[in-house]
């Protein structure tokens, strides 16, 4: 067969649990701007100070914070599908409760477990869609950064059209979508295999020992304090009705996104992670500073409202991404260390904001909020060095492509091999031994080949699987076999997220070796995303230039072919 790369697989077309989990995003992003239209609307109709509704911030964040530091433990615990389920059903439950609540501390406390379902939910949402998605690690992360500029954009907008006919509709509006985000998760996502290690709860407090975590931490948590200084007070110099600020925040949340998603990676790039870092906290300096000095004139306001997303778009992507270069721990761990210096900065922001504008005037807090956004610029300077290595170390790094490593005895050479590719999930060793009857039958030697996928973005991790418990799943196949009679040697095939390319990998290193036949097993995944374009099983046997077989461990082997794969794709055979 021909090795065509082909063009790339859309990253729309995606399986349906890829949407659910995508649609969930939505909604939960959109909390982030949701209720910013409907906050002088709660101050006068539940008779409350600005200080006391902006505990709905407080209280949201502080309680996603800590939750932070024990959702990597949970989630290795009870799997991401489960722990996807229990987020989205928490927010739907306290969203609900906190629209029919009639007092504004309960609105406050529903918007705590509010927080504690945000905090599930984010911890796992991309790691089920890398795992779920076609087309790979690229595919994956568009979709999801899609659905961040969307919740972020459309949230605001939603606040204030719910938020005109009532304080309580932007609530009940995020229970009923969250509702439905659940029953399509449930339905249509697969369960994924949890990891062999469970992650200890302390192991994001041990990190921020480390000088480089711990200094970018303490950045994001100064940058934070003043965003949620601005996204907590803006609202009340702005004198406008809950549908006028929802604009008004949807042109903010519009600027956020695009910075965010096409405007940084080129200034970074540009430029480096610090330099634009440095500029960027300065501008934001600026722009709280002028809030703070036309308080008394709502035009001003809005218009540095606005143009703020700008650098908030930047400053989220940048921030992050200066935490991982740093970052000398698991990369899962650093998300939770930083997640939760982070959310603390923007929890207790707005209580502190509201007790010095009762104190003095509303100016105050934005002054505040300006010296925050300046005091970050130094905190960041005293890693610059660290930064800037890391940064290096990053830019000099050969591309990473899909790599095999030998596990066990070298293979015999000139001894054609059938080669079987399985993952990390319950039915592998049905697959190999289905394999090894293969191996068997032509007289030769069998090869197991560990997929291993790894993928990091942003605040969160898809790694499922460590180097050492590839190397152990594998010794276990070779144990087994040994002990029943067949020969064999293994590999471990580390791919970074783009599934298609390690199946031409396989395919090359199938070729190299002279292998009589390829097996690979159904995924748990399902036949959508196994078999879809830009799949590491479609790449394969497109790619191979020997036979590539289905194997069914109570039938007879299923040869693949670029014929055979939509019939499969569509769940039949």
């Amino acid at each position: 067969m021909s090795a065509p790369h082909g063009k790339a697989a859309s990253p729309f077309k995606q399986p349906k649990a890829v949407w659910a989990v995508a649609f969930a995003c939505v909604i939960s992003f959109m909390g982030i701007g949701l209720v910013d239209p409907i906050l002088p609307a709660l101050a006068e109709s539940l008779h409350a100070t600005p200080s006391q509704v902006s505990l709905l911030f407080s209280s949201y964040l502080i309680v996603t914070a800590v939750a932070m530091l024990f959702v990597g433990w949970f989630s290795s615990r009870f799997g991401a599908k489960r722990t996807l389920v229990i987020g989205l059903a928490v927010i739907v439950v306290f969203a609900a409760l906190a629209g029919a609540s009639g007092s504004i501390n309960g609105i406050v406390g529903f918007r705590a477990g509010w927080g504690l379902g945000n905090a599930l939910f984010i911890a796992t949402s991309l790691a089920v869609i890398v795992a779920s998605a076609s087309g790979g690690f690229g595919g994956a992360i568009i979709l999801y950064e899609t659905a961040l500029g969307l919740g972020i954009a459309v949230g605001p907008l939603l606040g204030g059209e719910l938020g005109a006919i009532s304080w309580r509709g932007p609530f009940f509006g995020v229970a009923v979508l969250m509702a439905v985000a659940l029953v399509a998760t449930l339905l249509f996502v697969p369960s994924l295999p949890r990891p062999a290690r469970v992650t200890s709860p302390l192991a994001p407090l041990r990190a921020l020992r480390h000088r480089g975590l711990l200094t970018m931490g303490i950045m994001a948590l100064l940058y934070n304090w003043g965003f949620f200084t601005m996204l907590g007070y803006a609202p009340y110099p702005m004198e406008l009705s809950a549908h006028q600020l929802g604009l008004v925040f949807t042109g903010w949340g519009l600027l956020v996104a695009a910075f965010s998603v096409f405007f940084a990676p080129r200034l970074q790039a540009r430029y480096g992670t610090a330099p634009v870092l440095y500029a960027n906290l300065l501008g934001l300096g600026i722009v709280m500073a002028v809030i703070a000095a036309g308080v008394e004139t709502p035009t001003t306001v809005i218009v540095a409202v606005v143009v703020s997303g700008a650098f908030i778009g930047i400053n989220n992507t940048l921030t992050t991404q200066a935490v991982m270069l740093v970052s000398p721990v698991e990369r899962p761990v650093a998300s939770s260390a930083y997640g939760f210096l982070r959310f603390i900065g923007g929890g207790l922001a707005p209580y502190v904001a509201g007790k010095l504008a009762d104190a003095t005037d509303l100016s105050v807090p934005f002054y505040v909020g300006a010296a925050t956004f300046l005091l970050a610029v130094p905190v960041l300077a005293s890693g610059h060095r660290l930064l800037r290595q890391a940064e290096q170390h990053t830019a000099e790094a050969e591309p990473v492509e899909p790599s095999l490593t030998a596990v066990g005895a070298a293979a015999t050479a000139g001894v054609s091999p059938v080669i079987v590719a399985v993952g990390g999930h319950e039915r592998a060793a049905a697959i190999v031994d289905a394999a090894a009857r293969i191996a068997r039958d032509t007289g030769g030697p069998l090869e197991v080949v560990h997929v291993r996928q790894t993928a990091v973005v942003e605040e969160q991790a898809a790694d499922t699987e460590t180097h050492d418990q590839a190397r152990a799943a594998v010794t276990a196949h070779l144990d087994r076999l040994a002990a029943a009679g067949t020969a064999a040697t293994g590999q471990i095939l580390t791919s970074v997220g783009d599934h298609a390319a390690a199946g031409r990998v396989l395919a090359r290193h199938a070729a190299d070796v002279g292998a009589r036949t390829i097996a690979v097993g159904r995924s748990p995944r399902g036949p959508l995303t196994q078999f879809a374009d830009g799949s590491l099983t479609t790449a394969l046997t497109h790619a191979a230039a020997c036979t590539v077989v289905l194997v069914d461990p109570d039938g007879d082997p299923r040869p693949l072919t670029a014929a055979t794969l939509p019939a499969l794709r569509g769940g039949a055979g």
